[in-house]
């Protein structure tokens, strides 16, 4: 996913919405403090849609207002998150996917242009939603 895209509308969004079903707090692994970045504009729309935003990125100690944690397990352990929303590349998913599994997230949502097919498969195993190459904030939009 080139990050300084915006997200597009995915051609069917009744999963990406179904998903959503429960969902309060989620982390962004790879949340940009950059304003023009998609993570960064994903997250800001969710955070003003009534969703709590954790954000997930080394070297940085807040975003949105909200504290950073270098790692998704750090976050765990810190909070309860129902969603990990990936914005990293499609290498790093299978390890953020055992970490998600770990701290018994409820649904990994990877944004557009990202997807892990063993991956989503091994969290779907473990009783995981899994949502694959759609835009967050397109289906919350159209739902």
């Amino acid at each position: 996913m080139n990050s300084d895209q915006y997200c597009v509308m995915p051609s069917s969004s009744q999963e990406g919405a179904d998903a959503l079903e429960g969902v309060k707090v989620i982390a962004v692994v790879g949340l940009s403090p950059r304003q023009e970045r998609a993570s960064y504009r994903v997250s800001h729309y969710m955070q003003q849609h009534g969703y709590r935003i954790i954000p997930v990125r080394p070297a940085v100690t807040e975003i949105l207002g909200e504290k950073a944690y270098a790692t998704l397990t750090e976050a765990g352990r810190q909070e309860a998150i129902d969603m990990v929303n990936i914005f990293r590349k499609p290498e790093a998913v299978p390890e953020l996917v055992d970490q998600a599994i770990a701290i018994k997230a409820k649904v990994v949502w990877m944004q557009e242009g990202i997807g892990h097919p063993d991956a989503a498969a091994k969290a779907e195993a473990a009783g995981l939603k899994v949502i694959q190459n759609l835009c967050l904030m397109k289906v919350h939009m159209a739902g």
